[in-house]
């Protein structure tokens, strides 16, 4: 739920251009936005549209070819080395269709591994890797590894990881993609509680219309790389 109107990420002619051999593969062009602040945003289109790339380089992950993307005043794309690090690790958290998750880990241990990289002590990471997910709805689980867990639990974990650094914007890339419908709809709703509670800006990409529209303030659609309709829902 929107209640801030000043913009979290702006994007300005974004442009991300892909060399394969001789051919050029145009993934964004000329995107322009404005996210106001703890927006639930849905960005929907056709596979290979630009959806996955609009993500990567909200969360620094890619670099455009042209154009800027800011958040909060700074232009990601020149962030210096130390200043994307610490951006990547706690201003923003990710969440993907694959869980991403380290099958040798328990689902504290995965939680907490952002926190080992932000030089928390070890009694402390495990503290708030365990409130998160109970947050998430899984703390009974947090000692089983991610193999003995449901696709939809997995799911949860990567959440709670992705939060466990308390980041101002959550980017979630098809994270129901290998889930069911009834899992789909509680792990999309686990997204909107985080919106509305704790005002952190959601990005969505999904493939599931219903979802969007239920959940989304406003909507995006990407085709071959350009915005072609924004409605805001609420």
């Amino acid at each position: 739920m929107v209640e801030d109107s000043s913009a979290i990420i702006e994007a300005e002619r974004l442009s991300k251009i892909y060399s394969m051999g001789k051919v050029q593969v145009v993934a964004l062009k000329d995107v322009s936005l404005s996210i106001p602040r703890g927006t639930f945003l849905g960005i929907t289109g056709p596979s290979g549209s630009g959806k996955s790339t609009f993500l990567n380089l909200i969360g620094g992950l890619d670099t455009p070819t042209s154009g800027t993307i800011q958040t909060q005043g700074k232009v990601i794309s020149r962030m210096s080395n130390e200043e994307l690090a610490r951006y990547r690790r706690v201003d923003v958290g990710m969440i993907f269709q694959s869980f991403n998750l380290i099958s040798s880990l328990t689902a504290v241990e995965n939680v907490a591994l952002p926190l080992l990289f932000s030089g928390v002590a070890k009694k402390e990471r495990k503290q708030k890797a365990l409130e998160v997910l109970n947050k998430v709805g899984l703390g009974p689980r947090g000692g089983h590894r991610p193999l003995e867990l449901s696709g939809g639990e997995q799911q949860r974990v990567a959440i709670a990881r992705a939060l466990v650094n308390q980041p101002d914007v959550l980017l979630a890339d098809e994270p129901t993609g290998n889930l069911d419908s009834k899992t789909s709809e509680e792990i999309v709703q686990i997204l909107a509680d985080l919106n509305r509670d704790r005002f952190i800006t959601v990005i969505l990409v999904s493939h599931e219309e219903r979802l969007i529209k239920k959940y989304s303030d406003m909507i995006i659609n990407l085709q071959d790389g350009e915005l072609v309709r924004q409605e805001k829902i609420r």
